[in-house]
């Protein structure tokens, strides 16, 4: 078979760098799940109760990531961009129907993460029972910062997670406070998609979420794992 050609030049693969490392782990896609934080659920007036719920998720477009450090413009649309702290799950192994018990094999690394996100657009779409797109799956709403190898850490079941703005601490939470745990949401994702290595799983953001304007820099950690930062530019 001949070598495809293309019309134009198709863009690079995303990817993000890896502690430790001189190759770049390539990004296949961007799963996010919603309201894994009880306090956050409540915030956001929709309350969880994991014995009759089970967890749920959008996407993010894989063109939407962004790495650590960069400036990004306020974006176009919206009069309430948020900031949402998180701890993201790297896939190195393909999974499908994965057991929970067999879940942490598919783990490659972590980083930590911001889900951007244009709540006054989401919550519209909220309400009126629309998809979330245009308040979420956005250009540069995935941050992500250097991808940590999990060997040495195991499967994450507790750490400090925190955001600052401007250097005001506005969230601070701890990993034992998810309500579906990593190997839970990995064996629950994998009933619905075919894992592949590069799939980034954003696990949830805790309470404390709220609006950034131009001029603001986010900083943020996930303990044992590092270090986010982001600066909000001008609007286009």
């Amino acid at each position: 078979m001949s070598q495809a050609t293309y019309l134009w030049t198709p863009p690079a693969p995303p990817s993000l760098p890896v502690r430790g490392r001189s190759e770049r782990l390539p990004v296949n896609r961007i799963f996010c799940v919603g309201r894994n934080y009880h306090a956050h659920a409540l915030e956001m007036g929709a309350p969880v109760d994991k014995a009759s719920a089970r967890p749920f998720y959008f996407t993010k477009t894989p063109s939407a990531l962004v790495e650590s450090g960069a400036t990004v413009p306020y974006p176009c649309g919206t009069q309430n961009y948020h900031y949402e702290m998180e701890l993201v799950v790297v896939i190195g192994k393909p999974g499908f129907r994965v057991p929970k018990a067999e879940a942490s094999a598919l783990i490659y690394g972590y980083a930590a993460g911001l889900d951007m996100t244009r709540r006054d657009l989401q919550l519209v779409a909220r309400d009126k029972g629309r998809p979330w797109d245009l308040g979420k799956d956005f250009e540069l709403s995935a941050v992500c910062a250097e991808v940590v190898p999990a060997e040495g850490l195991g499967v994450l079941a507790e750490g400090a997670i925190e955001l600052k703005v401007n250097g005001e601490t506005k969230q601070k939470s701890d990993l034992a406070m998810l309500i579906w745990n990593i190997p839970e949401i990995i064996a629950d994702l994998s009933e619905f998609y075919h894992l592949q290595p590069g799939d980034l799983i954003y696990t949830g953001t805790p309470e404390g979420v709220g609006a950034v304007k131009s001029g603001d820099r986010i900083s943020g950690s996930v303990a044992g794992v590092g270090e986010i930062a982001l600066t909000i530019g001008q609007p286009e």
